[in-house]
């Protein structure tokens, strides 16, 4: 074989590493799942099948590096780089700024457990500074909240499950979150024991 011939499969492997390369730097700036299409627009390419592929591909780099980070596909073919879930806990306070206070981090939950819930609901449970909450969450693109009749119905929007990993459906979505809170309790009731 000539080294002309070897010429257009080297460029080939350069081309893909430079193609991972930018999706891996399209997953660290966005800090949220992206979906193939927009992944395709950063490599300049239409096709999902290749986008797919590519991103596939430095999940498994990631899976092999074992680092803190790992690259998870989602629902909806979306794709996220985030940080492993049990390396969280010893970092979590040195992100420069937290997604929410504790306050509304709570009502956050409860919404997203008790979904769909009444406005009326939540504020019954989580007091009148709850109302605080709920403006705040939906500014946020955490919550939705409907008009049914005299009530207002609030629900986690698209951006809540993304931004956490969670399932879109919100059968799944509640699973997940019993599993997550019972992990939490328990990692507490480790603490305390210590």
């Amino acid at each position: 074989m000539t080294s002309a011939e070897e010429a257009p499969k080297g460029n080939s492997i350069d081309k893909t590493k430079e193609e991972m390369a930018l999706i891996e730097a399209a997953l660290y700036v966005a800090g949220r799942p992206l979906d193939l299409k927009t992944l395709g627009q950063v490599i300049g390419t239409k096709s999902k099948r290749k986008v797919q592929i590519l991103a596939k591909t430095l999940m498994n780099e990631y899976k092999h590096r074992e680092t803190a980070l790992e690259v998870l596909e989602l629902e909806n073919q979306r794709f996220v780089l985030q940080l492993k879930t049990a390396y969280s806990p010893r970092v979590r306070k040195l992100a420069l700024r937290p997604l929410l206070p504790q306050g509304p981090l709570k009502t956050l939950a409860y919404i997203a457990y008790r979904q769909p819930v009444i406005q009326k609901q939540v504020i019954d449970v989580r007091g009148k500074h709850a109302y605080g909450h709920i403006k705040q969450l939906i500014d946020a693109g955490l919550v939705e909240a409907e008009r049914k009749g005299k009530n207002r119905v609030l629900k986690t929007a698209e951006y809540f499950a993304d931004y956490f990993g969670l399932s879109h459906d919100p059968k799944i979505m509640k699973r997940q979150l019993r599993r997550i809170f019972k992990d939490m309790m328990e990692k507490i009731q480790t603490c305390r024991k210590v």
